[in-house]
């Protein structure tokens, strides 16, 4: 039987002024907390801009049949950047933040005397780290109008004659010259929401000398199946009696309007049933922007417990490593993974790792989780096997559609989620 989941200074010469957001961009349905401030994701694709944040003017831009185009949806994506909320939540995110400056600090010998690029700089803490790390220059590149803010915050600390922030997507700004690293915190919701890494690797394939360092080096996307009890019954079961009222006729609506869209939610090591199984891994210095467009993997899982699902989770992580001779990764592509593997390496000499998996300390970007309508009871040992698919909305490219094929207990079900 198959089942359908019904639940189913210095000034740039920089004037030109953004479209107003269209409503989704403006309000996150993700996450409602932080509908006024925009979305969580960052900043470097798009403005027709090839203006640098200092006194000279920059050459021209790339011809426009080298360069993607600038949507309304990425001009309203990069305004919802200039909103300073979404940088301080990012930058009192101890876990992120702290990660990055010791990977910088690791990586001193690869930063000090050499070129760097900040890609999506946002306030340009991430270039102040590397210019106190020695960088000889860094190229801190930003579309959103935070790069203004940004340039000020550098003179401040006394660091225009190393940081030039440059206001513009990395299709749009020249640097002439090749540079020996490119840093960037691109990653969205469920790793791949926002569609920033694409910008990374335009800095990459336009800039980076053979051999030089980019930092993340990697990342993992993991889907796990969770039990969540608490949840559901605060979402759903609370309708059953309402002040002695019988209000079950709330339920439908109450399941629609509780899981029917992706959420954003700190869980714990004790909601996942299984280990985690690895849905994609991304290498930084081969991965291309085509395969980004559609990731598919199949799972299959065996329940720890005997217990209720009601979805799956996924998380990531990423790490900080030089880059290798060999970076193949059709070993563990699509493999089950050991959870010791995601935990941070205690030996210095392995690399640095950022985890958001749930038995991790919390970060921002928390996991994200795809709710059932109803959930499906499971006994010990219970197989879950079944298909997920992310890809690119076609609305909009910083969309993701997510699809979800599962079998458990001689059921099969359909899920489907966008993530907006």
């Amino acid at each position: 039987m198959f089942l359908k989941d019904n639940s189913t200074n210095n000034t740039n010469g920089y004037h030109h002024q953004p479209p107003p957001p269209p409503p989704e961009m403006v309000h996150n349905h993700i996450n409602r907390d932080r509908a006024r401030h925009g979305t969580r994701r960052s900043r470097v694709s798009t403005s027709n801009s090839r203006v640098r944040v200092s006194d000279t003017e920059q050459p021209q831009p790339l011809p426009q049949a080298n360069r993607s185009a600038c949507t309304d949806y990425d001009m309203a994506y990069f305004h919802s950047y200039a909103h300073l909320g979404i940088h301080q939540e990012m930058i009192k995110d101890r876990v992120r933040t702290d990660t990055y400056r010791e990977a910088i600090m690791r990586h001193q010998s690869f930063i000090a005397g050499k070129v760097v690029v900040d890609v999506g700089c946002g306030t340009g803490i991430l270039s102040i780290f590397c210019a106190q790390a020695g960088a000889k220059r860094v190229y801190a590149v930003d579309a959103s109008d935070i790069a203004l803010q940004a340039n000020e915050v550098v003179k401040a600390n006394n660091l225009s004659d190393v940081v030039i922030v440059l206001h513009g997507r990395v299709e749009d700004v020249e640097i002439n010259e090749e540079v020996d690293v490119i840093i960037s915190e691109w990653m969205g919701y469920m790793l791949l929401y926002e569609s920033m890494l694409g910008s990374v690797i335009t800095a990459r394939d336009r800039w980076l000398k053979p051999g030089g360092l980019i930092l993340p080096s990697s990342a993992s996307l993991y889907i796990a199946p969770v039990t969540h009890t608490d949840r559901y019954s605060d979402s759903v079961d609370f309708w059953r009696n309402v002040y002695g009222i019988d209000m079950s006729a709330m339920l439908s609506l109450a399941k629609q309007c509780a899981f029917e869209e992706p959420s954003v939610e700190t869980i714990t090591g004790e909601n996942i049933l299984t280990w985690p199984h690895m849905v994609k891994y991304i290498d930084s210095y081969s991965i291309t922007i085509n395969e980004l467009e559609t990731v598919t993997s199949k799972f299959k899982f065996n329940s720890m417990m005997r217990a209720p699902l009601h979805g799956f989770a996924f998380w990531f992580d990423v790490e900080f490593n030089v880059p290798t001779v060999d970076s193949s990764t059709s070993v563990i592509e699509n493999n089950q993974v050991n959870s010791n593997l995601r935990k941070k390496r205690t030996n210095p000499s392995e690399a640095l790792v950022l985890s958001t998996a749930p038995e991790d300390p919390p970060t921002h970007w928390q996991q994200t989780l795809i709710y059932f309508y109803d959930p499906i009871d499971l006994e010990q040992d219970q197989l879950i096997e079944g298909l997920v698919t992310l890809t690119q909305s076609k609305e909009n490219a910083r969309f993701m559609n997510i699809h979800l094929e599962y079998t458990s207990g001689n059921r099969s079900y359909v899920k489907e989620s966008v993530m907006r």
